[in-house]
């Protein structure tokens, strides 16, 4: 399944996109896509419904963020191998965690508005990786029956709060609008192997990052699996998995967004974003 949010910024609902690529009304069966709402439970329930059954919303207007708000919003840095060479560091020797706020969560289409100050933000396409149910102490085995979906991520970083002000990553990470998710939620059935998915960026029509996620460091088993060996992973929890080469911040000269910037962003049958920069 395909499942979306649409309508205005904080009056969105819960959508499902049929096989036809119609948009059906959820929104007399679900309260909304967040923490037990994308249970794995919960979306099981949401399988005996026949699309064809549910109210066609044939304006739907703008899609909103996939998820209506996150427990945690977790990244992975520095993921891809060829990443991690064209920025000069060292692979890691497990998997880098960090945050952004929740607060960060945007619309797949919503601009993205530069934080006052900013002057190094830069772009990340990242396969986003959903929790349906809670996680500690998972094997890697046994850790993708934990996912409930996957969906479009760029984890927008402004460079110079994240590395040159001190402290933790997430002060880079975290600006409202630098967490684009979707278009659409897209169940884990139809995504047999996340190791094998095309992901691309481009910036006003120039295509930056072109990669797949068979070059992570860390597969999404591995991720899931680590994690939870430290917290407990809940229903809600989207994990961004990294990002691959390509960034702004690897190229030389060092190229950061700009207000009239357009980015336009795919992850292999996951669904397509596009997002102009603006002063915050």
């Amino acid at each position: 399944m395909k499942l979306l949010r649409v309508g205005p910024e904080g009056q969105e609902r819960p959508a499902l996109r049929d096989a036809e690529g119609r948009i059906r009304d959820l929104s007399a069966h679900v309260d909304d896509f967040a923490g037990a709402g994308v249970s794995l439970a919960a979306i099981d329930r949401l399988r005996a419904f026949d699309p064809a059954s549910l109210p066609e919303l044939t304006e739907p207007g703008r899609i909103g963020p996939c998820l209506a708000s996150v427990p945690t919003f977790f990244c992975i840095g520095l993921n891809y191998a060829q990443h991690a060479a064209e920025t000069g560091a060292t692979p890691p020797a497990e998997p880098i965690v960090f945050s952004k706020a929740a607060s960060a969560l945007s619309g797949p289409d919503d601009a993205v508005r530069l934080p006052r100050g900013s002057e190094k933000s830069d772009w990340e396409v990242e396969l986003g990786v959903v929790i349906g149910k809670r996680a500690q102490y998972v094997s890697v085995a046994e850790a993708l029956d934990y996912v409930v979906g996957y969906c479009v991520v760029n984890d927008v970083s402004e460079r110079a709060f994240q590395i040159e002000r001190g402290g933790q990553w997430i002060k880079g990470k975290s600006a409202p609008t630098f967490g684009p998710v979707g278009p659409w939620l897209v169940t884990a059935d139809e995504v047999p192997d996340p190791q094998a998915l095309h992901l691309s960026l481009a910036l006003n029509g120039t295509t930056m990052q072109d990669s797949t996620t068979a070059d992570m460091i860390f597969s999404v088993a591995e991720i899931i699996s680590h994690m939870s060996q430290m917290m407990a992973l809940v229903p809600g929890d989207i994990i961004a998995t990294g990002t691959p080469q390509g960034v702004g911040m690897g190229m030389s000269p060092q190229r950061f967004l700009r207000p009239g910037d357009v980015m336009e962003l795919e992850v292999e049958g996951l669904g397509r974003q596009r997002q102009d920069v603006v002063a915050g």
